[in-house]
């Protein structure tokens, strides 16, 4: 049995959820999402609350019933919270400015890194390198947060690169000088 497969979803007020079928419609004053369960996961709403059950006994039904209930809590808690992902710059002429709609990044390259920003995701920048990617989707927002890291990752010598907030480098040590 799925331990985050039985427990609940509670939906806070201002979120409505239809069930159509295998399709369960999510609504807010902002957004609206669908989550589709492929026949994989029987859903109900009872008393202001999500409950899900495997489909039936088979191993996908067993398997996918958990991985749905995740899913649609990661949609309700985007919806009322929402994500947020933060980066570090370190490194000497390292920065990061956002123009209009583009993410520009300096990172010890010969030319700037022009990243376009996804619809459904914002980008501030504070102090040109502290990077705070936000948005409701936690895939989209996690997604957007690897690629930018990607640019230039942490190298373990002297840690300069893009780093998350709450990332650790292991710090290897340098050539030493031989007697």
């Amino acid at each position: 049995m799925s331990r985050i497969g039985k427990a609940p979803i509670a939906l806070p007020k201002g979120v409505e959820v239809k069930i159509n079928g295998n399709v369960i419609e999510f609504k807010s004053a902002k957004l609206s999402k669908t989550l589709d369960t492929l026949g994989n996961a029987q859903v109900t709403l009872e008393e202001g609350k999500l409950h899900f059950k495997p489909k039936d006994d088979s191993k996908r039904s067993r398997a996918f019933w958990g991985t749905y209930r995740a899913l649609a809590n990661n949609i309700v808690v985007g919806m009322t919270k929402g994500f947020e992902k933060n980066l570090e710059i370190s490194g000497v002429g390292y920065r990061a400015a956002v123009k209009g709609k583009t993410l520009e990044l300096l990172l010890g390259y010969s030319h700037p890194i022009n990243f376009e920003i996804p619809e459904g995701v914002e980008i501030t920048v504070d102090k040109n390198v502290s990077v705070s990617i936000k948005g409701a989707d936690k895939q989209q927002v996690g997604q957007v947060a690897a690629v930018i890291r990607d640019y230039r990752g942490p190298e373990p010598y002297k840690g300069k690169g893009v780093r998350y907030a709450d990332e650790t480098i292991l710090r290897k040590a340098g050539k030493t000088a031989k007697k």
